[in-house]
């Protein structure tokens, strides 16, 4: 479960990774429909996800939601700078609902439905960027 603390600093979090767009109508990921969809989704990652939040409160001395939107910014890239596992967790999480959200969807001019039955069409990309992947040399121990 996530405190009350928690959803506070979570909101600012996701708000200062994705603030609202007046201009294009877009919400911020501070959203509260988006704030549901995280807490209403987050199963698995909560523990992850709560490290994460603690871990940025601690490193902004405790209050994160009061602290101006430039010392936010400034504090959320040097933590994900790190590239640990609660912060590349948390910004999944944060990301996750924020394009699932129907307004963000029409926006980026997809249907807000579920991709079956119906499917979505892909346009074909580039292929031969995968190239370098495929002449890489095996990564795995073969134990046939």
């Amino acid at each position: 479960m996530i405190t009350d603390t928690e959803l506070r600093d979570l909101r600012a979090v996701a708000g200062t990774m994705i603030p609202a767009n007046a201009g294009r109508k877009l919400p911020g990921a501070d959203d509260p429909a988006i704030q549901a969809d995280i807490v209403r989704t987050v199963g698995r990652d909560l523990p992850r996800v709560k490290e994460a939040i603690a871990a940025i409160a601690t490193k902004a001395g405790g209050g994160f939601a009061a602290l101006d939107v430039d010392r936010r910014e400034a504090l959320i890239n040097d933590y994900y700078a790190g590239k640990s596992a609660p912060a590349v967790t948390l910004g999944r999480v944060i990301l996750g609902a924020y394009y699932r959200d129907d307004r963000v969807l029409t926006s980026l001019g997809v249907e807000p439905r579920a991709p079956f039955p119906k499917g979505f069409t892909v346009e074909q990309g580039d292929w031969s960027l995968l190239d370098a992947v495929r002449n890489r040399p095996q990564l795995w121990r073969d134990d046939r």
